[in-house]
């Protein structure tokens, strides 16, 4: 029988710092789309992370290559996971493990761990939030997500002229759809919280899950 996980919540977070985990990836091409096959793989090497309601799977980033495909540079790519900090030696049996999935594969190396680091300004490719999928109401579902955090701070859905706020991944077949969003005016803690426990569902699929935005509108390797 698999180990049951209790939901984190904002208070378990003030006594349970979490990490970015960056695993090494070798590998040549990717579909852009690979937040659910990735972790169907990592879950069926190791079943004790299927469920884990702590843990965030960022999507690889890589540069645009074919219609929905991704190619991986030669070197400084990762596959990074959020985590607590007590969870870290659970996920470390990933180090060098081959991950076959989509009939496309990649090996990963030795992970690096750090501390988050907070930023009034956060970024997330894709948060999913269940029955909102038109602009306006998924904000105000977003917005109320904030307020349960105990955050005031600015969300926004970015627009660059191509409306590439909205995003969509695909989960057994099905199209889910989701919203690029950054949040402005953060505090130290607040930023730490929200990269910590993210907004919307689905964290294990590369979704609401957030990083600072440095120098640039957004993150390096928005891809």
């Amino acid at each position: 029988m698999l180990a049951t996980h209790p939901q984190p919540t904002t208070s378990d977070f003030l006594t349970t710092p979490y990490l970015n985990v960056a695993f090494p990836v070798q590998g040549t091409h990717l579909p852009a789309d690979h937040g659910y096959p990735l972790y169907a793989a990592i879950t069926h090497m190791f079943p004790v992370l299927h469920s884990a309601p702590w843990l965030g799977v960022e999507l690889i980033s890589g540069i645009p290559w074919d219609r929905g495909m991704i190619a991986l540079p030669s070197s400084g790519t990762s596959l990074c996971l959020r985590l607590p900090v007590q969870h870290f030696a659970t996920v470390l049996p990933l180090a060098g493990k081959r991950l076959a999935f989509t009939g496309y594969a990649i090996r990963l190396g030795v992970p690096m761990a750090r501390p988050l680091v907070p930023a009034a300004s956060l970024y997330a490719r894709i948060v999913t939030i269940k029955a909102f999928t038109e602009p306006e109401p998924f904000l105000e579902a977003a917005q109320r997500q904030r307020t349960a955090l105990g955050m005031n701070a600015t969300l926004e859905l970015p627009r660059d002229g191509r409306t590439r706020y909205r995003r969509i991944i695909s989960i057994h077949g099905k199209k889910i759809v989701g919203f690029s969003l950054l949040v402005h005016g953060l505090s130290d803690q607040d930023s730490i919280t929200l990269q910590s426990l993210g907004l919307g569902g689905r964290r294990t699929m590369g979704c609401g899950l957030f990083n600072p935005v440095v120098h640039t509108k957004y993150p390096k390797g928005d891809a």
